[in-house]
């Protein structure tokens, strides 16, 4: 079944759009909720609610445009509002959570080499670290900007913002990073800043 017609079946009140809706986007929808809340918990709880606001609002959607980035753009909303509203400072998973769900793509490394292996956690440790102190919304357009890689004209198309306002939010972001990670980069090499 293709995206239209699970939009069309869900217009009509057949359950089986929303499914098909789900399978299709709820993985990246989970990861790019828990990128910007780092609380798997909270971010199960957004993707959910999201899906659920598709289902009572599909009348609204305009089926001219495409649904992922409406979709998506309405997850990295409630998620920092979820996030900004989750105001103490959020823990990162332990161990055990970080090997299951979203979080362990997005620290899975690409070798197994244990020296390798262990300066790349380490590097990943702290840059996560730096990501939880960044603001729910500095962390969301990092996450489009280098995770999901989109431009910084599609940032601002899909914030509906001015790009002016998507280079200050990322020039801010990055600025931010690049202090809290300064030691980090001070002790790899070019050649790993490079792949990084």
């Amino acid at each position: 079944m293709e995206e239209h017609d699970a939009i069309a079946r869900l217009k009509r009140g057949d359950i089986r759009g929303l499914e098909m809706l789900v399978q299709a986007h709820q993985h990246e929808a989970l990861k790019l909720a828990y990128l910007v809340t780092f609380d798997m918990g909270l971010a199960e709880d957004v993707v959910q609610s999201a899906f659920l606001r598709v289902y009572e609002r599909i009348e609204q959607f305009d089926q001219r445009r495409a649904f992922k980035p409406w979709f998506l753009r309405s997850v990295v909303n409630a998620a920092i509002t979820a996030a900004q509203r989750n105001a103490r400072q959020v823990p990162l998973p332990g161990p055990n959570r970080a090997e299951t769900g979203a979080g362990a793509e997005v620290a899975a490394p690409a070798t197994w080499e244990p020296a390798v292996l262990l300066e790349r956690m380490e590097t990943q440790n702290e840059v996560k670290q730096a990501l939880a102190q960044l603001s729910p919304a500095q962390r969301a357009v990092i996450v489009q900007r280098y995770y999901l890689e989109m431009s910084e004209a599609q940032i601002a198309s899909y914030w509906a913002a001015p790009p002016g306002t998507v280079k200050w939010r990322l020039h801010a972001a990055r600025e931010r990073l690049r202090t809290m990670l300064a030691s980090v980069w001070a002790l790899s090499s070019p050649s790993d800043r490079n792949h990084s």
